[in-house]
């Protein structure tokens, strides 16, 4: 059995950027706060010993190259992110392997966006959301001498409420409503990957990967319809198999059904312990698939650095991070994958359903150009880390 092991991890950055550069709020580091910031990143990516890492709150791909190019461990990686502007967080990716493609998606796909028609009323209400709070990171890695795997890395709307001028954060009336508006956007946006997911895993079986903060628990409405929903027992098997072929597991689910006790946690707010960092992993990469072309090994979670300032007077070291890094080992099949691409290739049924892909594609990417209109906006990495084409 040709087996190849890599690991894979998610780390929140939290507001890393350049010294003597401020983002909203007057976040910002002195060169002497930056240092420490380099030393725990640096402290906490050794911990991981990952291939491939997906990286949250990132404002500058500098600040963040510093730190890669000045670890022996991680030297050789490639780092591509997602759409920097320097005063707003960004996603980002690393990979120890090679990065043969790169999007990005700051725009929702034109079939995700969602309306409201009320029973009575003709006219479609469209909800005020179509953008990525923050653009989200699509890369096919080589995983040499696997195969290529996907990796999306995320980063939702958080909880924080969405304010609008004249309300009052004292009111409650008022705090709901700006709490339902920052829901609204995270779940428009969950509905977004979910629509991008469908092009990467419909009628294939290469694995994908989806990392990132998504700023909810693995059982929230929002989470779940990023991985979608188990089918019910009593469908069909064939009805079943269509539903399973484009659903996500969480890793730190099937590390559960191996374990006796789970402490997985990756955030504190005000006492309550939460989970909200997540890999998630295709049927692919699950052993209960009996087409599996690997399975998830250890989950790990390092979280000692967090705290539950209800319970002490100390407060965050703004140098390390409020969210836990999360790891997990992926165990890939090579023989049983290229012997599942070599079945799949070489059938007529294959073919006919790849020819129905791209047409279906083909109509999906058509550009809008409607008085400066950018459609859906993806760019595409060119393979030599610098240029991007639309």
């Amino acid at each position: 059995m040709n087996i190849k092991t890599i690991k894979v991890g998610t780390f929140n950055l939290m507001n890393l950027m350049l010294p003597n550069h401020t983002a909203f709020g007057g976040i910002g580091y002195t060169p002497e706060e930056f240092n420490r910031k380099q030393s725990w990143v640096n402290f906490m990516l050794n911990q991981m010993n990952a291939d491939v890492i997906g990286f949250q709150e990132c404002f500058h791909k500098q600040a963040l190259l510093s730190i890669i190019n000045g670890n022996r461990n991680y030297r050789d990686a490639e780092v591509v992110m997602a759409d920097e502007t320097g005063d707003l967080p960004r996603v980002a990716l690393l990979s120890r392997y090679p990065i043969e493609d790169v999007e990005f998606f700051d725009r929702f796909p034109p079939e995700s966006i969602i309306h409201v028609q009320p029973k009575g009323v003709y006219q479609k209400i469209f909800l005020p959301f179509d953008t990525f709070s923050r653009p989200v990171l699509k890369a096919d890695i080589r995983i040499k001498p696997f195969g290529v795997v996907t990796f999306y890395v995320v980063h939702l709307k958080s909880k924080r409420p969405i304010f609008y001028d004249g309300e009052n954060e004292n009111n409650p009336v008022d705090l709901a409503k700006a709490q339902v508006r920052s829901l609204m956007l995270r779940a428009a946006e969950s509905c977004a990957v979910r629509s991008l997911l469908m092009r990467s895993m419909r009628n294939q079986n290469r694995p994908v990967v989806v990392f990132g903060d998504v700023n909810d628990t693995g059982n929230s409405v929002t989470t779940r319809i990023i991985s979608g929903e188990v089918p019910q027992h009593k469908l069909s098997d064939q009805v079943k198999q269509s539903v399973w072929d484009v659903l996500l597991y969480h890793v730190k689910d099937i590390q559960a059904r191996r374990s006796y006790q789970d402490f997985y946690y990756t955030h504190i707010h005000n006492g309550m312990y939460e989970s909200l960092d997540h890999i998630m992993v295709s049927q692919e990469l699950v052993t209960e698939n009996p087409r599996n072309v690997g399975r998830v090994g250890m989950v790990k979670v390092f979280n000692d650095h967090l705290i539950d300032r209800t319970f002490t007077d100390q407060r965050p070291d703004k140098c390390k991070s409020d969210h836990g890094v999360v790891t997990c080992t992926l165990e890939l099949d090579c023989d049983k994958y290229r012997a599942s691409q070599q079945g799949r290739n070489n059938g007529p049924q294959y073919q006919e359903q790849r020819q129905e892909q791209r047409q279906d594609q083909y109509q999906q990417y058509q550009p809008k150009n409607n008085g400066g209109d950018r459609g859906e906006a993806s760019r595409k990495w060119n393979g030599n880390g610098r240029k991007f084409r639309r």
